[in-house]
């Protein structure tokens, strides 16, 4: 019997849509989205995200200037309680990917303990 590894993906992702982990993280995410100011601060510390790693992984130093301004996103952020709710609901969904991720790679980690 042929396994079709595409299938399995599939079939995953439709499962991790009805994880009580992801319904939650997706009700905290419609929270946010429903309140106007939120969901611009969220969205604006999310680009500020982006930017910064992109900075990093072409090698750029941060400025002063983006220091200074990803610490006061930071500290708004904090003080929201629907945004601490949607990062709170997204870490324990990051647990079960993570998870997933362990079992996806056994058979490489496994491949080259043999060596």
């Amino acid at each position: 019997m042929t396994v079709n590894i595409y299938d399995s993906a599939n079939q995953i992702e439709k499962e991790i849509r009805e994880l009580p982990e992801f319904l939650a993280l997706r009700e905290a995410f419609e929270g946010v989205k429903a309140d106007e100011a939120t969901f611009k601060l969220f969205k604006e510390f999310q680009t500020l995200q982006m930017e910064l790693q992109q900075k990093q992984m072409q090698g750029q130093e941060f400025s002063e200037d983006d220091a200074k301004l990803a610490q006061e996103l930071a500290e708004k952020v904090q003080e929201s309680d629907l945004i601490n709710e949607l990062m709170t609901k997204e870490q324990g969904f990051s647990m079960i990917i993570n998870d997933l991720n362990r079992v996806i790679m056994k058979p490489i980690q496994e491949l080259y303990a043999e060596v």
